[in-house]
């Protein structure tokens, strides 16, 4: 039995400890999460416990690992363990580091209309999976947390996989074959400028994915459907295309598929970005939140 199969095997419960990768595991939710102690994530891993990480991340989805005070150099090396990095086409990073992507809160008041912040970021957060809008999604994100609220600003993350396996018997049977269009524009075109807008069309043009394809390491189905990226569900007609994408987009909502991540600083979030959504709590103003995030690059189209 392989690191990753072992893994997804082992007996669930709330604490495992991982031998002879000397690794801590607590797992945060019955769904999805594990905070991972006993690394230093500073040091190379060894190999066993790099095997151990990579199986881990697959089996709960959402990793968390606290006090870890990464330079942006560490980052990254932590980050190319799971696999090669991508930047993004709007998202400023760190000067220097190209991968290193900076999520900001003043990044969403540049584009406050209003005096009412909080109201304008409820209107422009939402569940969503990262850069869906590629051919090849990203695998996942390692996010480093710089400066964080006394209070509030949790990121909230649905499994995939559990929110499909819910899902009426009718329903799985109507979605089975269907593709959903995603769109860099429906989040990202409001950002930019008109000439910068026209150049993203023509580099990101939308793309079809499977509503349902397989997790391409454990095989299993899941929902990919987003609100940040997907427009529309294609080949039914457009009212009972917009009422089936409303419906499935409410199942992220659903608390049973959720894990909630309380950061610290210099916790380091890792997931799995096939087989989860995430949404950031916008609860902490005026109060900064400054994140960064390196992306892993995806190495397949969604199939199913």
């Amino acid at each position: 039995m392989n690191a990753i199969t072992g893994a997804l095997a082992a007996a669930p419960g709330p604490q495992d400890d991982l031998d002879p990768a000397g690794l801590v595991v607590t797992r945060l939710g019955p769904v999805l999460g594990a905070e991972i102690a006993g690394i230093d994530l500073r040091q190379a891993p060894s190999p066993e416990q790099a095997r151990a990480l990579r199986a881990l991340w697959v089996r709960h989805k959402v990793l968390v690992f606290r006090d870890q005070d990464l330079s942006h150099a560490q980052h990254i090396a932590f980050a190319r363990l799971f696999g090669e990095l991508e930047g993004h086409p709007v998202t400023q990073h760190v000067p220097g580091h190209p991968e290193v992507l900076i999520i900001s809160s003043d990044e969403i008041r540049k584009f406050v209309p209003t005096p009412d912040v909080l109201s304008f970021y409820k209107t422009l957060n939402k569940w969503h999976a990262d850069v869906t809008f590629r051919e090849k999604p990203s695998l996942g994100a390692a996010l480093r947390s710089r400066i964080i609220p006394d209070l509030g600003g949790d990121t909230i993350f649905a499994d995939a996989v559990a929110v499909y396996d819910a899902l009426p018997a009718d329903v799985k049977a109507r979605i089975e074959d269907l593709e959903a269009e995603h769109d860099i524009l429906k989040s990202f075109g409001f950002r930019v400028s008109d000439e910068k807008r026209a150049a993203l069309a023509l580099e990101y043009p939308p793309r079809l994915h499977p509503v349902v394809p397989r997790h391409p390491e454990t095989g299993e189905k899941l929902l990919f459907v987003n609100s940040a990226f997907t427009n529309r569900i294609v080949g039914l007609p457009e009212q009972e295309a917009e009422d089936l994408l409303h419906y499935l987009l409410e199942q992220f909502k659903v608390p049973e598929h959720q894990v909630r991540i309380r950061w610290g600083v210099n916790s380091i979030v890792l997931w799995d970005n096939r087989a989860t959504q995430h949404y950031a709590v916008g609860d902490y103003w005026p109060e900064d939140r400054i994140l960064e995030r390196v992306t892993l690059a995806g190495d397949s189209v969604p199939g199913r």
